[in-house]
């Protein structure tokens, strides 16, 4: 850790030092999950000592959702239905969310660790943020998807929505189970994978909403 970099105090060297622990942060995502990675971790990673990380974040978990809040907004930057066949809309919007989300491990990780683990930890300011963002990018998915099924009313494409991080929140630890739980789910004739779970709970739900038209 350099002196300059100790002593930073102007508005970008700031925000140099955020984007320098959020990459941190990102890397360690990419060996191990969210609940094994602790402050003092991140901030060896990074060269800080804890207490300097907490000068520009609440706590590890405020890092953590920072993280997520980035990932999802790219997710949804780049999620297109393409052309759909009426005969299948429901289940193809379903399995390309279901596709496009397992590609993104470090996503699922975040959103499946947010309410039990991240979401423990940090301000009624940092929460208020979040939860301001978080609603924003619940809103967005719920338009890509009414676009594509418009008989569906505002309210039920955001039911689908919200469901889409309850059952990601559901499927990705089920899916990722420890090796000892994995050889057991093997011997015992083996689960389905995180994206055939996710589809097919997906194109229930979104079928159901449409044969409800609410």
């Amino acid at each position: 850790m350099s002196a300059g970099f100790q002593r930073a105090r102007r508005p970008e060297q700031i925000e140099a030092r955020r984007t320098a622990i959020l990459a941190a942060a990102r890397e360690l995502l990419a060996e191990r999950p969210v609940a094994d990675i602790s402050l003092r971790e991140l901030a060896c990673r990074v060269g800080l000592a804890k207490s300097n990380v907490l000068r520009y974040f609440d706590s590890r978990e405020a890092v953590f959702l920072e993280v997520l809040d980035t990932a999802w907004t790219a997710w949804l930057d780049e999620l297109a239905f393409g052309e759909l066949p009426a005969f299948a809309r429901e289940e193809r919007i379903a399995e390309t969310i279901a596709a496009t989300l397992a590609e993104r491990p470090l996503l699922c990780e975040l959103i499946s660790a947010m309410a039990p683990v991240l979401e423990r930890n940090i301000s009624l300011e940092f929460a208020r943020g979040f939860k301001l963002r978080a609603a924003a990018n619940l809103e967005r998915l719920a338009s890509l998807v009414r676009a594509e099924v418009p008989e569906l009313s505002a309210e039920a494409a955001r039911v689908f929505a919200r469901a889409v991080v309850v059952v990601v929140s559901g499927a990705w630890p089920y899916a990722n189970p420890t090796e000892a739980v994995a050889l057991a789910t093997a011997e015992a004739g083996g689960a389905p994978g995180f994206e055939a779970v996710v589809a097919e709970n997906l194109t229930n739900l979104l079928a159901g909403l449409v044969a409800r038209r609410r």
